[in-house]
């Protein structure tokens, strides 16, 4: 279960703790043609702490999982029907 701790409305991001497992995550919004929803991408405790401190960090980490370079620290895969990134304004 994931836990939101803070969450960016204007950098459309999330920094929370994956509940079962006790891992860091920041998570972003995608959508498909079928549904709305977030993927997580697992981080350390020392990235945690910098992206509360340096917002400007985060936005950066969060602009690369948008461009899907990160996938390598996907908690959960997508499937086929991967969606797209929101892509904050």
């Amino acid at each position: 279960m994931f836990e939101d701790e803070f969450f960016s409305k204007a950098d459309l991001y999330s920094l929370g703790r994956d509940t079962d497992s006790g891992n860091l995550y920041l998570s972003i919004p995608v959508g498909s043609n079928m549904m709305d929803y977030e993927e997580y991408y697992r981080i350390g405790d020392d990235q945690y702490a910098r992206f509360l401190q340096e917002p400007r960090a985060a936005r950066d980490f969060a602009d690369a999982c948008r461009r899907r370079e990160h996938d390598d620290l996907l908690i959960l895969q997508p499937g086929w029907n991967r969606g797209t990134p929101f892509i904050p304004q």
